[in-house]
């Protein structure tokens, strides 16, 4: 006859556990600790209907200690892919969340960020969004944050865009100096400077001309937003 240990009853037991009592469960000892931080049990947990019901988690989450404090939506979020006119008020309006939750969600410092990335993720604020759904756990490198991720546009992590460091190498080899001297004049971070010296196919007259109408675009999407 088969012996079943204690750890294997204890883990059949926290393998049918939503998020939130796992991570209550793994306050009681090192034992339950170690079975709610195992990445296999907590993605099944991310299965369960509670309270999001996804059809498919695709990944494992690098850190199950982490993962397991999930107690609501927190960690899940949409990939937008950015498109020129996007900004991040309009985005706010368009997904209905506030706009300082999509900047802290994406890390981001001011609104120009937006245009040095190809995408921002955005806060899921309505559980219903994510029934039926498949999601993927994701380390996102400007949010510096492991989500898992809706693509509502059907698309997935393999289908990106170009990423903003290719864009920009079509002008790197014009030194730092270039750059500093953009940067500076548009106030922006480094990320917004080499995105618009990359559409300017290196120019810092073209660049500054697309950011004028950028930020002239923006103030008028914002005083209709207001008006």
């Amino acid at each position: 006859m088969e012996t079943i240990s204690s750890r294997d009853i204890l883990s059949s037991i926290l393998d049918r556990l939503p998020p939130p009592d796992l991570a209550r469960a793994s306050c009681v000892s090192r034992l339950w600790r170690s079975i709610a931080s195992d990445p296999d049990v907590l993605t099944r947990s991310l299965l369960r209907p509670y309270p999001w019901r996804l059809r498919r988690l695709v990944g494992s989450p690098s850190s199950g200690s982490s993962w397991r404090r999930l107690v609501g939506l927190e960690r899940f979020a949409i990939s937008h892919r950015i498109v020129r006119g996007d900004t991040v008020p309009g985005l706010a309006v368009r997904y209905d969340v506030q706009v300082m939750d999509i900047k802290r969600l994406n890390n981001m410092m001011s609104d120009h960020g937006i245009h040095s990335r190809d995408r921002l993720l955005i806060p899921v604020t309505n559980p219903e969004i994510l029934h039926d759904t498949t999601c993927y756990i994701e380390l996102d490198a400007h949010a510096k944050r492991e989500v898992a991720v809706l693509y509502l546009d059907g698309s997935s992590p393999g289908k990106s865009v170009t990423s903003a460091d290719n864009r920009a190498g079509t002008w790197r080899g014009q030194g730092r100096r270039v750059l500093e001297s953009v940067k500076r004049s548009m106030h922006v971070d480094d990320g917004t400077a080499e995105y618009y010296l990359s559409i300017g196919n290196g120019d810092p007259r073209a660049a500054f001309s697309e950011f004028a109408e950028d930020l002239r675009w923006e103030q008028q999407a914002g005083a209709r937003l207001t008006g």
